[in-house]
């Protein structure tokens, strides 16, 4: 089946453009100024509490930021998405003096970092969501995370080679890049439409369906951060390189998923990743010792992983929303995965007390029991998508085998 027939009609390339550009510059920003910082502080001679305060603040302004922020960016999201990309630049350059500092001036920069990170990405994600329709949002998500995949594994293979000062100022051009494409493509696009049916955060914890949805998300996100500092332990130095690896399968699959769900559906496409890595922790947990266990978990966690971010973390909450403000959908949805890493900070200094077969046996088992949920959760990719994508597969191939016939 030629997926380019089914999708390119429903892809306003024009206004998906500048999305596809904000949301891949800062996913890519994001999470390689997250693991920088994380060594910045790491690296710092200070105390176990000290250390423990720097991150703290930084998880609190993500999380105060992103619940006030939808409030700030309503009426001019455009501007207001420049100018957070903008302030992105500035703390990252800010982040090169973080290894002089004392403790009491890299507070308030631990916390200027998390605003900057926390204000704005929802309503960048909501921003995607408006930019793209229900039928082919799930592959405009894939090609978004498919592409920052590889580009993360690109630009880390890159400041490898780096010393610290000099990674923070290249994460700050990048920023600046994509601060500039985005203005440029926004100001060709224009002004988008977007909804304006406000919504409540309680309002949204009322939904059935959003908390079938966030259920299972929430115990992901809660054993996949509580499992990496073990992780990283019964890997040792092969930790580093399943980071690569997982990034290239993450690539991959996050295309190949987002295209799966919008022609079977988010749910199938969810639940075959919550399969897998529950097979991978399962594998880990009765052969931890054995090195093969290690590479096909890393293949499960990979596949999966790819899957979970083309669905879980851009296409799912703009499909809930449907034609009302996203914004607030994103936070609820973003929130788990963003302020689940300060557990692994929380669990590090304990992990040689934990038992790593117990643990890894745990994960899996928490991992199946999180699909329950989604037994009953409905489907957000309209049925009728579904049966017309099915029934013009099957009218090709039945073409293609009367033209072989004939």
């Amino acid at each position: 089946m030629r997926f380019t027939k089914i999708f390119s009609s429903k892809i306003n390339w024009k206004q998906f453009a500048p999305a596809l550009v904000i949301v891949l510059n800062s996913f890519i920003w994001y999470s390689l100024t997250q693991i920088m910082f994380s060594n910045a502080i790491n690296s710092l001679e200070v105390s176990g509490t000290e250390r423990l305060i720097l991150f703290t603040v930084y998880y609190v302004g993500t999380a105060c930021s992103a619940i006030l922020g939808p409030r700030l960016f309503r009426r001019a999201l455009e501007p207001c998405l420049a100018l957070w990309m903008l302030a992105g630049i500035v703390m990252t350059a800010l982040l090169t003096t973080v290894p002089s500092n004392g403790t009491r001036l890299n507070i308030p920069i631990s916390f200027s970092l998390g605003v900057s990170v926390g204000i704005g990405l929802p309503s960048c994600l909501a921003y995607f969501a408006d930019t793209t329709v229900v039928e082919s949002r799930g592959t405009c998500g894939g090609i978004t995370w498919g592409a920052a995949g590889i580009g993360i594994l690109a630009l880390a293979s890159l400041l490898g080679q780096f010393d610290l000062y000099t990674t923070f100022l290249v994460l700050a051009t990048w920023r600046a890049l994509g601060l500039g494409v985005f203005s440029l493509m926004a100001m060709r696009a224009g002004k988008i439409q977007r909804p304006r049916n406000p919504a409540s955060y309680d309002s949204i914890l009322h939904k059935r369906d959003v908390m079938l949805y966030l259920t299972p998300w929430i115990m992901l996100s809660l054993v996949n951060f509580t499992e990496t500092p073990i992780l990283e332990k019964v890997f040792g130095d092969f930790y580093f390189l399943v980071g690569f690896i997982e990034f290239a399968l993450i690539g991959i699959f996050a295309l190949v998923g987002g295209i799966l769900a919008d022609f079977v559906g988010r749910k199938r496409v969810i639940i075959t990743g919550f399969v897998m890595l529950g097979i991978g922790y399962a594998v880990l947990g009765l052969f931890s010792g054995m090195p093969i266990s290690w590479y096909l978990y890393t293949t499960c966690d990979g596949i999966a992983w790819g899957m979970f971010s083309s669905v879980f973390l851009i296409t799912l909450w703009g499909d809930l929303a449907a034609d009302r403000e996203k914004e607030k959908y994103y936070v609820l949805g973003g929130l788990p995965f963003l302020l689940a890493g300060f557990l692994a900070i929380i669990i590090e200094p304990y992990v040689d007390f934990i038992g790593s077969a117990t643990a890894f046996s745990l994960a899996s088992f928490f991992l199946f029991l999180a699909v329950l949920p989604l037994m009953y959760a409905p489907e957000t990719l309209p049925e009728k998508e579904i049966r017309d994508r099915e029934l013009k597969d099957y009218m090709e191939r039945a073409k293609k085998v009367k033209e072989r016939y004939t």
